[in-house]
């Protein structure tokens, strides 16, 4: 797998008994985005996938919406001493006739969950960069059933998590929950960056009637990066935030936390939910 894992000298102690062996890592190194030449964003990343992880990045931040919008994505010189490439430096060209955003410090500053700005201005900065409506409740209607099924579908496409136990994954379901893709990253929101990337590339945005599925817990960038691609529905095994409920409630997102065996909470956009009907007799 490359530069997916790594292998390190590790001492082991079970049930009393000690000894030294190779334990396979995730690897974990920078990416450096940049935008028609100019650096736009550091993330820390798996390596694989680079190229849809910066497509991915930039649909979530409003400048890319199509595959018509990207002219094309090459790795650039990396630091080193000798001018060899790392593979850690990517510049994206944007097809002539679409707007280059302003980088500055201020850019966009809800993109990161942690960065102590979010609030009220996150959630107005997400309503006026979504390309794609996804309040109006769709067509489609999902059995409890189907969505309990659907961390499991996901752990079983994880074929790196297998071997270190330290990734983060995201995958991308159909309203029937037929697996369509499955990123997996060190980093959550960059697993889903390169489920949307691959999208834009196979020019399928928006993801109209599809279901993005995550490992862990449902923050405001996840819901975010959801919304910016047109998905109606984000399922996750652990808890939403309170700024990623809130986006779900005014965008119109279907939002599911705590996805655990037949256990789910539905935080918004419960009218996706096909609950069963009544016992008769109850009220």
């Amino acid at each position: 797998m490359g530069r997916v894992t790594e292998r390190r000298r590790v001492l082991r102690i079970r049930n009393g008994a000690v000894d030294h062996r190779a334990d396979t890592l995730v690897a974990e190194e920078p990416l450096e985005i940049r935008l028609n030449g100019k650096p736009l964003a550091i993330t820390m990343r798996t390596p694989g996938d680079d190229f849809a992880l910066a497509a991915g990045f930039l649909v979530s931040e409003g400048v890319l919406g199509g595959a018509d919008e990207l002219a094309n994505i090459v790795y650039c010189a990396g630091a080193t001493v000798d001018g060899s490439n790392t593979y850690n430096v990517v510049d994206v060209r944007l097809a002539p006739g679409v707007p280059v955003p302003d980088i500055t410090l201020e850019r966009n500053v809800y993109t990161t969950s942690s960065c102590g700005l979010c609030g009220k201005a996150s959630l107005d900065a997400v309503r006026t960069t979504a390309r794609w409506p996804i309040a109006d409740p769709s067509p489609l209607r999902l059995e409890p059933g189907l969505l309990s099924a659907l961390p499991d579908r996901l752990r079983a496409a994880q074929r790196v998590f297998d071997r270190t136990g330290g990734l983060h994954a995201a995958a991308l379901f159909t309203g029937e929950g037929e697996l369509l893709d499955v990123r997996e990253d060190v980093g959550r929101h960059n697993a889903v960056d390169k489920l949307v990337g691959r999208a834009l590339q196979q020019d399928l945005l928006p993801l109209a009637g599809k279901i993005l599925m995550v490992s862990g817990r449902a923050s405001f960038e996840l819901a975010q990066k959801a919304v910016m691609a047109g998905i109606p529905v984000l399922a996750a095994v652990s808890a939403p935030s309170s700024l990623a409920v809130d986006l779900a409630g005014e965008s119109g997102l279907t939002l599911v936390g705590f996805l655990r065996g037949t256990s789910m909470n539905v935080y918004a956009g419960e009218e996706r939910i096909a609950l069963p009907a009544p016992a008769a007799g109850r009220v």
